[in-house]
């Protein structure tokens, strides 16, 4: 049996208009949500699995081999390519929009066999912020990323994603205006 506690009228009123107030807000930081099961935003786990239980998501392009990159400017465009790659029906190659629906930045920090080690992000977008989640799953679909154990460390490169109003993105990496 529960006991309601004696809380004064104006302390409930006060705490009830504060989570009316941030429910209407939508997410805060660290507090994502998502009907998926993948990790929170800024913190790695287990890639998505498909029903066979094999790493990616269901329907997803099957990728060849990383090549090992010699620079990191060469990582970062490979990444961004395999994310093209891996993601076909969440890109676009067109003209990026003058106004975009978001702008999530991470960090991608990577084993030295190019496996990921975590994802983090650096800036979430004041709007859309589903489009984190997004990129996210996008980054571990097209993972890895090619031996990166002869570059300099730390293993770790940031790519910015142009979300346009259809929620398809496009690597800043690759973004040739």
């Amino acid at each position: 049996m529960t006991r309601k506690a004696n809380l004064p009228a104006w302390l409930l009123g006060a705490a009830t208009s504060v989570t009316l107030f941030l429910s209407g807000c939508g997410v805060l930081p660290g507090m994502e949500k998502s009907d998926d099961k993948s990790p929170p935003a800024g913190k790695s786990g287990p890639a998505p699995t498909t029903s066979s239980g094999k790493a990616g998501v269901s329907g997803g392009v099957k990728l060849p081999p990383p090549e090992t990159p010699r620079t990191w400017a060469d990582a970062r465009q490979q990444a961004a390519r395999r994310m093209l790659a891996a993601n076909p029906d969440m890109t676009y190659m067109t003209k990026t929009p003058d106004i975009l629906l978001a702008i999530p930045v991470m960090t991608i920090e990577l084993n030295g066999d190019g496996s990921i080690r975590d994802i983090s992000v650096m800036r979430y977008p004041s709007q859309a912020r589903d489009t984190v989640n997004l990129a996210i799953q996008a980054i571990r679909r097209a993972a890895p990323f090619g031996n990166v154990s002869h570059l300099p460390k730390p293993w770790k490169f940031n790519e910015t994603f142009l979300f346009n109003d259809d929620r398809k993105f496009k690597p800043m990496t690759l973004d040739k205006r």
